[in-house]
């Protein structure tokens, strides 16, 4: 926990800012092993970054003085990432992962290859996918929320929505055996769209390649899925 990330209801009218979930107390204790008077880095989810002091530390939660959080979050990668749905244990870390990393849109997609049964996961639960995203955010010092969409049937999705998603952006569909590698550091901006493990069939590939993506790859390793979306991101940042 780089930050301490305060969301509305966490912050009172005089200005100072208190937490009581044991997340986070727990850190303090162990990890950062605070005690009053130190000073933290704190941030309003969606707001701005600055310094705070402990004030108070007990069984009851922990208190912040603040006098300003006047530095802006780190800019957002301008790559919006198109997944589709991971095992639910992978899902969190890669959710946690790409917010850190400064994706600031996320789609999770149904292929053939994701098990119906994920989309029944409680990690989809929409309190579960914010705890997710809170972790990147603070690991990287950042404030601002990620949007995830879930897009539960491929066709509609790619015959509805991608040519909106991808318009004035540079597609990009990271599978094994495509014929250009993944470019390094990319100016403009683009959406990177990433299979299942096992990897999108050719009928999904054909389509995807039809709607205006152009295929990369990273080598000839074959990766898990989180590896690569982080490899893959690292390198088009």
């Amino acid at each position: 926990m780089n930050l301490i990330l305060l969301e509305a209801d966490e912050w009172q009218a005089d200005g100072q800012a208190h937490i009581g979930d044991p997340r986070r107390l727990r850190h303090l204790r162990e990890v950062h092993r605070a005690t009053p008077g130190d000073e933290l880095t704190l941030g309003r989810l969606g707001g701005g970054i600055g310094r705070g002091r402990l004030a108070r530390l007990d069984a009851e939660g922990a208190w912040f003085e603040c006098d300003a959080l006047d530095q802006p979050p780190p800019p957002a990668l301008d790559i919006e990432l198109i997944l589709a749905l991971p095992r639910p244990r992978m899902l969190a870390r890669s959710l946690e992962h790409v917010t850190a990393l400064g994706v600031k849109r996320i789609t999770l997609l149904h292929t053939r290859r994701v098990e119906k049964s994920y989309w029944q996961s409680p990690e989809l639960h929409p309190d579960k996918i914010h705890q997710h995203l809170l972790l990147g955010l603070e690991q990287a010092r950042d404030t601002v929320l990620p949007e995830v969409r879930l897009a539960t049937r491929f066709k509609p999705f790619v015959e509805d929505c991608l040519a909106d998603d991808i318009a004035g952006r540079r597609a990009l569909l990271a599978h094994p055996g495509m014929p250009a590698a993944c470019p390094r550091g990319l100016e403009a901006p683009a959406t990177l769209l990433v299979g299942p493990e096992g990897g999108f069939i050719p009928y999904e590939v054909e389509q995807l390649l039809a709607a205006g993506c152009e295929g990369i790859h990273l080598g000839p390793r074959i990766l898990r899925v989180e590896t690569a979306v982080v490899a893959l991101l690292a390198r088009l940042g």
